[in-house]
């Protein structure tokens, strides 16, 4: 136990209660039903891509087209809707579309063994550029009530949007898929070594191919919902989104060079984020400060959780036998 209380993932957790109690008395309007309901919702599309992030950092690779696969799922369901195409055909169509962007990324990654970042990268514009090749500057905002609405409602007698549940719901189960099935297991193998993952038996290049696609599909999914949200289909939706994810899942405790980390802590990351981003808001912090907030806690993200475990390594060595 001791030993537990002593990881990155429990300072998170910590940090984060520390931000609530801090703003709360300092943040007019911070502890209220209301603004907690908006924070949800706000948590939502940063969770929803943090999981699947989650697991393809865990493996050693990183995917930065999240956000503008969003962006080009929102731009074609605003085309489609033009078209007359009704959402419940729409949706499947933005996923699927979503996991062909995403098998393009693990194509290049594992078929042509190219670094995720450069591929994600060169994604990440191509992505965006056929979003307003799509739907160019418009904006298609009359989707009907009955869609935008049931999105943001709240289960009865609560601020907490119904949304966050069946998010918090994908999240055991990922958590749960990583933390106690072979396959979490042969994620951690990827990322600690890939050679000896793969003479130990295990696909690897299958296996990141299918993340990928995974990846791309749930920001696809994403992407649904923020159109739903704001009512409001635009090619420039999501717009620096990725840099938000991987802040929280690298927050979190996650590895940037695989091989390690835990989904509670990525969930408290992503909290821990939103939480301080939205009272910063709330205290009429500039939105350019609000950047770079946001990178500060990147670069310690990168930083804390190495130099925590070479600071618990000397303490260690230092300890009498």
């Amino acid at each position: 136990m001791p030993k537990r209380l002593g990881t990155w993932d429990v300072l998170v957790v910590v940090v984060l209660a520390a931000v609530v109690v801090a703003s709360s008395v300092l943040v007019d309007g911070f502890a209220t039903s209301r603004f907690w309901g908006f924070l949800l919702l706000d948590v939502i599309p940063v969770a929803l891509i943090a999981l699947p992030m989650t697991l393809v950092i865990i493996t050693g690779e990183i995917d930065l087209s999240v956000a503008s696969v969003l962006g080009l799922s929102s731009a074609v369901m605003g085309q489609l809707w033009l078209s007359g195409t009704p959402l419940p055909l729409i949706l499947p169509l933005v996923v699927l579309l979503g996991a062909v962007c995403g098998a393009v990324n693990g194509l290049f990654v594992t078929g042509f063994g190219l670094p995720s970042l450069a591929v994600t990268i060169g994604t990440l514009a191509l992505y965006r550029g056929l979003s307003y090749v799509v739907l160019g500057d418009r904006a298609v905002a009359d989707f009907p009530f009955s869609w935008t609405g049931a999105f943001i409602e709240p289960l009865p007698g609560t601020t907490v949007p119904w949304v966050a549940v069946v998010v918090l719901g994908l999240a055991v189960v990922f958590g749960v898929v990583l933390h106690a099935t072979p396959i979490g297991r042969a994620l951690f193998a990827m990322g600690n070594n890939d050679q000896a993952a793969t003479f130990s038996g295990i696909s690897v290049a299958r296996t990141k191919f299918r993340l990928f696609v995974l990846t791309g599909a749930i920001a696809a999914l994403a992407g649904f919902f923020w159109t739903m949200r704001y009512a409001s289909a635009r090619a420039d939706n999501g717009g620096g989104l990725e840099l938000a994810v991987v802040a929280a899942v690298l927050l979190g405790g996650v590895s940037i060079f695989g091989g390690r980390g835990t989904l509670a802590g990525v969930l408290a990351g992503v909290l821990l984020l939103i939480t301080l981003r939205n009272a910063l808001q709330l205290a009429d912090v500039p939105a350019d400060t609000l950047t770079v907030v946001t990178g500060t806690l990147l670069i310690i993200s990168v930083v804390g959780p190495n130099a925590a475990t070479m600071l618990r390594e000397r303490l260690r060595r230092r300890r009498p036998a």
